[in-house]
């Protein structure tokens, strides 16, 4: 009896050690089919990024933090205009293009150019790849500066304004960064460096724009009203054109210098537009004064009660004889030399209205100087 116990007992624990040994093995197979969760692939992957971080060398580490800081404050505008067909007088939106921006400050304001948003009549904002596009409506423009100030109709969360530097002590060589939205594809990097300074370019009424930024960094079509970045991420110019037969990036890029946005936008935002000082003078084209060989602006024409005619300048007339006497030609503004339109707008950009200048004008054959109150443009 008692080996009949001791047989069956054995014969229990070879059953048991098996089924035990089988659940092992379902259960192994299980937590191997298991997929992981969405906790471990996030780990998985910030220890993928922290291995190819601890890789590279201190410059790339600051260029991929410096993108990844700017980044959500680079806007990817696209722009439609409406129109109405002429039979049905349905109204329909049709795409313009698309351009680059960024923000300016936590009220939701977006710097861009004048050109990208030019003509359209509805504007729409990225901030991120994560977000959808923001609605927003025009503030402000400046054609002669190519720029402009559009207004987020939403203000997102975590709105994150991009630090402005200066742009008066930048040294040819050092390092530069454009992010934008070239062709059309979205938070794009380029870098590269300050090739020179003191470029002079036209803005889209044909006003000359001074001290622009020439950059080899890659800009592209697209890449319009983009950040300039300096190597802290701080914002030193606005990426307005590119100098390219072909129309495609040739390594020559240009940027209005932030020193000129800082007092341009301030002014779109309150006003709409620059208020600039003016003379209360209308004068002859350049074709003109070539045919007379003067330099300097020849005042044709004073607005009554204006600037000029305060001043007592004088205007272009014809006397009795019907002969044209010339009128006054004005040579400087206080210290800034006028030899051509161009000089003279940037002269006055320097004041403001109602501001007192000296100017000297060229009546005949004297030179004479004249105190000016300035006026405010209209």
């Amino acid at each position: 009896m008692t080996n009949i116990m001791k047989y069956l007992f054995g014969i229990l624990l070879i059953v048991g050690g098996f089924i035990i040994g089988s659940s092992w093995k379902e259960t192994d197979k299980k937590e191997e089919n298991e997929e992981p969760t969405a906790i471990q692939l996030e780990q998985e992957l910030e220890e993928t990024q922290a291995d190819l971080l601890a890789k590279l060398n201190p410059d790339e580490k600051a260029t991929i933090g410096l993108f990844e800081k700017a980044c959500p404050s680079v806007a990817y505008i696209t722009t439609s205009s409406f129109q109405q067909n002429y039979f049905t007088r349905a109204i329909s939106e049709v795409p313009r293009g698309s351009g680059s921006g960024f923000v300016w400050d936590d009220e939701g304001h977006i710097v861009t150019n004048y050109h990208v948003i030019r003509g359209a009549d509805k504007f729409l904002i990225q901030l991120s790849q994560n977000t959808g596009a923001i609605e927003a409506e025009l503030v402000g423009v400046a054609p002669s500066k190519d720029l402009a100030v559009i207004k987020l109709k939403e203000i997102p969360e975590n709105l994150r304004p991009l630090p402005v530097g200066k742009s008066e002590k930048l040294l040819v060589g050092q390092n530069v960064y454009a992010i934008g939205n070239p062709f059309g594809l979205d938070y794009t990097l380029t870098t590269g460096i300050i090739s020179a300074l003191g470029r002079e370019i036209q803005g889209t009424d044909g006003t000359p724009i001074k001290d622009v930024i020439q950059t080899d960094a890659a800009i592209n079509p697209g890449n319009s009203g983009g950040p300039l970045l300096n190597s802290s991420g701080q914002l030193i110019g606005v990426n307005t054109s590119i100098y390219s037969p072909s129309g495609a990036y040739a390594g020559i890029g240009f940027s209005i210098p932030v020193d000129v946005v800082k007092w341009v936008v301030p002014e779109l935002i309150k006003y709409g537009k620059i208020k600039r000082p003016t003379l209360g003078i209308s004068i002859a084209n350049a074709r003109i004064m070539a045919q007379l060989r003067l330099k300097g602006i020849l005042i044709v024409d004073t607005e009554k009660g204006g600037a000029a005619e305060k001043a007592g300048l004088r205007p272009t007339t014809r006397n009795r004889n019907g002969n044209i006497e010339l009128g006054d030609v004005i040579l400087a503004i206080d210290d800034n030399k006028i030899d051509k339109y161009g000089d003279l707008v940037l002269a006055l950009e320097k004041y403001k209205p109602q501001e007192m200048v000296t100017v000297t004008i060229l009546r005949g054959e004297k030179e004479l100087e004249v105190q000016l109150v300035l006026d405010e443009s209209k």
